[in-house]
């Protein structure tokens, strides 16, 4: 006497929700380009989702305080208080090996200015190039990653 098979049972047929082949597709990201981009700042949630933004940033930044000082470096970290005076970034200035600590309410504006060094980048595209190189019969290639410069 044999019982159903595996293979038989609903959930492993064409169109059932637990179809392997539906349930292996995962939705990607969206990275959105913020290089050039200087937003308005008009508002505490508007300062507040541009200085997230900001630490999200592989590049530089530059933050102008309301002092008028401009500050040109990589926002490497940042603390969400309740207020913007409890809320700060730290910044790895250009010019500078000091970090420097900034309190979102000193901040009059901010521009993405850098380049970001990873933009364009994938791993996909990077496996392409070499597989492109391989095919055409380029001798000598090896798995080294591209400057950053």
């Amino acid at each position: 006497m044999t019982g159903p098979r595996h293979a038989d049972r609903p959930s492993h047929t064409e169109g059932s929700p637990l179809n392997p082949d539906t349930l292996e597709v995962a939705p990607g990201t969206v990275r959105e380009t913020v290089q050039g981009w200087v937003p308005e700042l008009a508002s505490e949630e508007e300062l507040r989702i541009a200085l997230e933004k900001a630490f999200d940033y592989r590049g530089d930044v530059t933050i102008t305080c309301k002092n008028g000082r401009k500050i040109d470096g990589y926002v490497f970290d940042r603390v969400a208080g309740s207020t913007l005076g409890s809320s700060f970034v730290r910044v790895l200035p250009q010019d500078s090996s000091q970090r420097l600590k900034i309190a979102y309410s000193e901040i009059a504006a901010l521009a993405f200015t850098g380049r970001d060094p990873a933009a364009g980048k994938s791993w996909e595209a990077w496996v392409r190039k070499y597989w492109e190189k391989k095919t055409t019969g380029e001798g000598g290639i090896s798995l080294h990653p591209e400057s950053l410069d």
